[in-house]
Parts: structure tokens; sequence; C-alpha cells
């Protein structure tokens, strides 16, 4: 695959943005710390939420705007207002071997922050990227809303912060320079981290670093460069961590060393959420090769082994009686017609011309690439926690309740992880692992097999959305949409988040789900009078907050009830969505990829395009896409049974305002349409009798390179607004709809249940007892 090479034009030069205020400097306050070193930080006082979005374009065929909450304020600003109160608590650290250090308070799981975060700094000092060192913050609970990783909000909510305390660090590494070399600040110039005098004299950053030092705090002003100075920021750069990841020296979880922390895994029950009962042979386990110990937890029966192959011999050896589980005897069918009897109605008839849709979306695998895992050390009067999570000041609380010790006895270490989309909000391994220490009063290194991943890890909850747009002629009149879900556990520190901000939101006497929906998605056509409603029923899954959570379900009903409507009144798809947008930035990205796209050229009979478009978080993304749904490509073996629909072409135009490196939003961007081709087209989980069929990667049918596309574009756009929106989530939902779009016009018959391949079942259900499949002893395909 390729993506868009117009580095220069895309994000080098940011343009001026479009009826904003000039890119100007601006002062802020920040901190000179009391240390030996340099050590400073920012004070942030908050800026008024945005004002209305952009009128509507002349000539538009549909006058009726669309009041939208997330106008006022989304959940991306919610998030925003609450890190700001804490800002201050965020350092840059000048060191005496030139380099900068920064413990970055959020979970790098392969999105790259750690890179971004390392740019703004070099931006601000004029030092180096690859001297700048980014770490991952232990869990703080100071911090409080401030160590919370997720909405695509990291580059927003530090964006600000980072650079002013990186400002402070630079200026009063000139004022150092100034005495050491004997000139005025104005007549130095500090570069590659080298301040330069008059006739040359030269000094580095490490040895002004005790001089810049403040014996006391103190309270400064800075002033930020104005982004037409950026260098380093808007240009693509590598990841810092590039190295280490591809030779294998990045360290996860499992890769660290922490004295006599063995192998340990969980015998789980066969159904989601049941309990153990008696274990018939537990001193027969015992006296297993390698094992240490064995003891029943709350989730299962747990081994402690010499190796993680010990340890899957006794979890397979286990014979356990297991209690029922939260979701005992339920099926895909029994949920659906639990959806269907919590809808809420529609409201009463349209008395004028509409179109309405149902849609379906079944249950779907939250699993990351790497498995659950984590490690504890808990002793009688304290507990250390290693493991990449997301929400780790609600994890040090909750850990510390179970263990019954103080929050200050419990300390938390946050790792990289490998990969998230949402999973690493939640911190059930660090609590299993902390219950399992604990009991057997020896250090654990605990892992998840990849069947406990599937069966009993975070899901992405079956639901139903139902929408009707009403219309009078080509002028359409209102927009209503109403989803019904199985409930998204929200227990992972957004909930409380929400609560602290709670009386400042337009949205009245809600709950945590309905808020979070109402705040993350948007209207971004003109679409008369919006309603969007959520219901959710049946909390005895395990569910989480999958990658844009809501919105790629929502979005992609929208967007095949916006093909449906063109349809009707006769419109190009492309044409009428253009016509009727709201906004200039969602116009310029579904202009891009139409263009870049080549939308309308002639296609064979079973192939077609399909173009979506989707905003979030003060960010734009469209994509358009082609598919080939022909016999002769839908049949064709391929190792994983039938290659069904392959998405041929994607072309991806993504705005989110000042991006700080196009190469990492490429990345992302292509990350996005490979999990929305997955949830069009093959990726569900199948429930049957209290538990998921699906036991791994092998019968879990992401995206395989068989059905990616093998031409991918990604156009990053200039700069439209001078500070950075979200990134991290934006491509999946649109990915998803210009999918369904396109699959819909290939077949002729709009789809209305994902992923399309949900009913048929193309491999053979693992057992559930034992519950760990066997391993592979040879590597081939009879063993999976």
């Amino acid at each position: 695959m390729r993506s868009d090479e117009r580095e220069p034009g895309s994000a080098a030069r940011p343009a001026p943005p479009r009826g904003g205020r000039p890119l100007g400097r601006r002062r802020f306050l920040g901190y000179v710390l009391a240390a030996p070193t340099l050590v400073t930080a920012a004070e942030i006082v908050a800026a008024p939420p945005a004002g209305a979005a952009t009128p509507p374009s002349e000539g538009a065929a549909v006058e009726i705007p669309s009041p939208e909450i997330t106008e006022l304020v989304d959940l991306n600003d919610v998030m925003t207002l609450a890190a700001l109160p804490t800002s201050a608590l965020i350092t840059v650290e000048v060191h005496q071997d030139g380099t900068v250090s920064f413990a970055l308070p959020r979970a790098e799981v392969g999105q790259g922050i750690t890179t971004s975060t390392a740019m703004l700094i070099a931006e601000e000092m004029d030092v180096p990227v690859d001297r700048v060192r980014v770490t991952l913050a232990d869990a703080r609970p100071e911090l409080l809303f401030n160590q919370l990783t997720g909405a695509s909000n990291t580059t927003i909510s530090t964006y600000t912060p980072i650079r002013v305390a990186a400002a402070v660090a630079r200026q009063r590494l000139l004022l150092a320079a100034a005495g050491r070399l004997g000139a005025p600040v104005g007549d130095l110039t500090l570069k590659a981290g080298v301040v330069t005098g008059p006739g040359g004299s030269r000094v580095g950053i490490g040895d002004l670093s005790a001089p810049a030092a403040a014996l006391r705090t103190e309270r400064v002003s800075v002033e930020l460069k104005a982004t037409d100075e950026f260098t380093v920021v808007g240009r693509p750069h590598n990841r810092v961590d590039a190295l280490a990841a591809v030779t294998g020296r990045k360290r996860f979880t499992m890769d660290l060393d922490v004295p006599d922390a063995l192998p340990t895994m969980v015998c789980r029950p066969p159904t989601i959420n049941g309990r153990p009962g008696e274990v018939a042979n537990l001193a027969e386990v015992r006296a297993m090769p390698g094992v240490t110990d064995v003891v029943t937890v709350s989730t299962g029966v747990a081994v402690r082994a010499r190796t993680f192959g010990r340890c899957i011999d006794a979890v397979r050896a286990l014979r356990v009686a297991w209690r029922p589980g939260t979701a005992e005897g339920k099926s895909d069918a029994t949920v659906l017609r639990e959806l269907r009897s919590a809808e809420p109605p529609m409201g009463l008839p349209p008395l004028t011309p509409s179109v309405e849709g149902e849609f379906t979306f079944h249950f779907r695998s939250n699993s990351a690439l790497e498995t659950n895992c984590a490690i504890a050390d808990v002793r009688s009067d304290r507990a250390e926690i290693w493991a990449s999570l997301k929400s780790p000041v609600v994890a040090q609380e909750t850990l510390a309740v179970k263990l019954g010790l103080p929050v200050g006895s419990v300390r938390v270490h946050v790792t990289e992880g490998g990969g998230s989309f949402g999973r690493k909000l939640f911190f059930d391994a660090a609590l299993e692992a902390a219950e399992v220490s604990k009991k057997i009063g020896k250090p654990v290194r605990l892992m998840w097999h990849r069947a406990d991943d599937s069966r009993q890890g975070r899901t992405h909850p079956m639901a139903r959305s139902r929408v009707r747009i009403d219309h009078l002629g080509p002028t359409v009149l209102g927009y209503k949409q109403r989803h019904t879900g199985v409930a998204t556990d929200l227990g992972h520190g957004l909930g409380e988040l929400l609560t602290s901000v709670a009386a400042q939101l337009p949205i009245g006497d809600a709950t945590f789900a309905q808020t979070f929906f109402q705040l993350s998605q948007s209207m971004p056509y003109r679409f008369g009078a919006n309603s969007r409603l959520l219901n959710e029923v049946d909390k005895g899954f395990n569910t989480g907050s999958m990658r844009n959570v809501y919105s790629p379900d929502v979005t992609c009903a929208r967007e095949l009830m916006v093909d449906k409507l063109a349809a009707k009144l006769g419109r190009d798809p492309y044409e009428f969505r253009r016509d009727v947008l709201q906004d200039d930035r969602a116009r310029a990205v579904l202009e891009a990829v139409a263009e870049a796209g080549k939308w309308g050229r002639a296609m064979p009979a079973g192939t077609a395009q399909g173009i979506a478009l989707h905003t979030e978080y003060h960010s734009a993304n469209a994509v358009l896409v082609e598919i080939d749904c022909r016999p002769e490509t839908v049949n064709r073996p391929v190792r994983d049974g039938v290659a069904g629909p392959r998405v041929t072409r994607a072309v991806v135009a993504v705005d989110v305002g000042l991006t700080v490196n196009p190469r990492g939003l490429e990345a992302q961007m292509l990350g996005c349409l490979m999990d929305g081709i997955a949830l069009t087209l093959t990726s569900s989980l199948h429930l049957r009798d209290g538990y998921f069929l699906e036991a791994s990667w092998d019968n879990y049918f992401y995206t395989r390179q068989w059905n990616a596309p093998p031409e991918v574009e990604v156009i990053v756009m200039p700069d439209t607004t001078g500070k950075p929106g979200g990134a991290g989530e934006l491509g999946v939902a649109a990915s998803m709809a210009a999918v369904a779009c396109a699959y819909g016009r290939a077949t002729g018959t709009m789809p209305t249940s994902f992923p399309v391949n949900h009913g048929t079942l193309s491999f053979e259900p693992k057992p559930t007892v034992p519950p760990v499949p066997a391993s592979p002893t040879d590597g081939l395909d009879h063993v999976r």
C-alpha cells in the first residue's frame, strides 16, 4: 500500500484558518520549579468554547440548519476542560547531558503520542527530536483527570501545556547563556540544543541546565512560537520508537525484568463471567512439573509456574465445577430480541415523504494485538503493579480498595502497550494479577490466553440503529436516529470525569452513557430538526469503549440512509452530500476524496464506489472506496475460508486542523481504514449458549491481507485552525460507512446487518472445556 507523498504541501506549510484570526504569537504563564537542574511547567487558562459552526455556503440546495450540542461543547472539550486545573503539574526537565525529558501522563499504545510529544518539545526548545526522551508517567492521583487516555484527546489537551513548559525552559536557558557568554539575550540564538552568541561563542543546553535552574519556584510569562515559524511540527517524522519496535528491543509489560514474577495464567469459565466452584483435582495440578501455586480467585483458578507452557498445561488439566455466568443461555437471537423490545418509538408518523431504515450491528471483539497482561507484587503493607493502563489513577484507586491498602501504598507503573483500541481503558488484568499475588504472597506475571481475550474479554456491544429522514422535495425537514444497544461499560474513569463537569454541560439530567453519546456524535448535514437518542440494556456483558465507541455504527447507519435519500431524489450521492454539508472543512475533505478517487468513473457490474463523511472533535474525515463483489471474487478460496467482497482501492482525506506529525496521522488513517473494512465485512463475535464461539485471531476475521486494498491514498489537508483536532479514532466511522455504501451500490441491496458475513459461520468452534485450546506443536493448520 502507499500513502500520499505530497508532504510539503499537505502539512509542512500551514495555511491561514478560513475566517479565523491570524496565527500570531500569544503569551502564557508558566513556572520554573525549584530543582538542581532546569525543570519547568505550564499554567493554562481555559479558553472559551468554540462558537457556531461555519454558515452554509451560497447556493446550497437545502437551507434548514441542524443545531448541534457538539457545536457548543463536545466530549473532547470536556476532557480538555477537566485536564486544565492540573496542567501545571506536567513538567519538562533539561539534563546536564544535553537531553530533555518529559513524563507523559498518557498511555502510548501504538498511536505515536510519544513521537508527537517529542516533536512539540523539540519545536519550542529548538533541540533535535532525538534528544527528547518521552517516558510514561506512573499513576499520579494529583493529576485527577489529566491522566486519562481516550477520545482522541491527548494531543488536543497537552498541546499548549507542553509547549508552554518547553518555552519556559528555552527562555531560562537563554537567560543563563546570557550570563555565561556575557551578551544580551537578544543577541543569542538557540538552535539544535546549542546557544550561540556574538563572535561565534557557544554553549550547550546541558552546560546551562544547572545555572538555569531555580532555587525557588518562580512564575514567569512566555511567548509561544507562531505556527508559521514551525520547523518540526507539521513535518513528517519517523516514530521515535520505530527502531526499537522493529528490532525487538521495545519493552512491553511481559518484557519487564521484575524479580520472582513468574508466569501466571487463569483457568476461566466456559460462559461469560461464570464463577469457579469446586476444583476436583487441585492437589494433582499443584504437583505437575514446574507449577508453584494453584489458587482459586474471583475470576477462575490461577496457576503460577516456571514457564507459560507449564501454565497452559496446568490450566488445561484443571477440572472445575463452574457456576452460571451473567449471560447464561443467551445467544445472538435472544439479545437481538431484547434490543428490539427496548427500542424507543420514532414518534408520530411523518406528514411528509420520508426514508427509513433499520440496522443491526453484532458483537465485535475489543482485543488488542497484545493479550491482556499485568505484573503484580503485592505484600502485606504495599503493592506494585506494572501494566499498560489508559486510566491509571482510577486503576490505582480501585486496586487500593481491592487490596485494603492506602492509595499511597499502591504504586502503579504505566508501560507501553501493544495496541488498545479502547481495551486498555480497563484494568481487569491488573486487578486479577493483584488478587492472585495477594493470595499466594508472591509476584506474578499474569498473561491472558488468546481464547480468554476473545471469550471473556471486552466486546463492542451488539446494537440496533433506526433512522428516519423526513423531506419535502429536495429539502430535508428532520432527521431522527434511535440507537439501542447492550450497555457500554464506562466504569474506567470517564464517568467520573463527566460528573466533575456535569453542571457546565448542556445535556440536562442524562446518564453517563447518554452524555457520552450526545457529546461524541455530530450531524455534518443541514438536515433540519436533528434528534438522536440512545437506549442501553443488559449489563451482563463485558463491553468496552472500542475505538470510536458509538460513532462507527451511528455514522454507518446515517450514511447509508443519506445514500438512500439521494437515490430517492435522483441525486448523485457525492453531490448531494456536498450540497447539504454545513462546514467548509467537511466539504473540502469530501471534495478531495472525490477528485483523487475519480468519483463517478465507469466500473464493471458487481463493483462500485462508496463515499462517506464523519466529523468529530474539531476534525473532519472523508473516505472513498471501491469494492469488488463479483461472484468470482467473493467465492475464491483463501486460507481462512471463502474470501468474500474485497475493497480494492481507498482514498482517505483528513483535516485535523494543525497536524503535528503527518506521517503519524497517515498511519492512524490506515489503521482506521482497516478497522472500517473489518467492521463492515468480516469481524464479529458469535454468541451461543452464554459464550462467544471465536477463540483467537484465526477465527475472528479482522481484515486480512487478501481483503486489504492494494491501493490506498491518504491526503492530509493543510492547517485550517492553527491547533490540533482529534485524530486517533477519526477515520473508523467514515471508513466503515464508505465500505457499506459501496457494498450496497455494488450488490444493488443496501446492507442492514453488520458485518455482512455474520450469518455464515466459516469455522469449527474450539471447545470451551478445557478453556484453553491445545497449543500448536508443528505450526500446521491441522492443530489450529
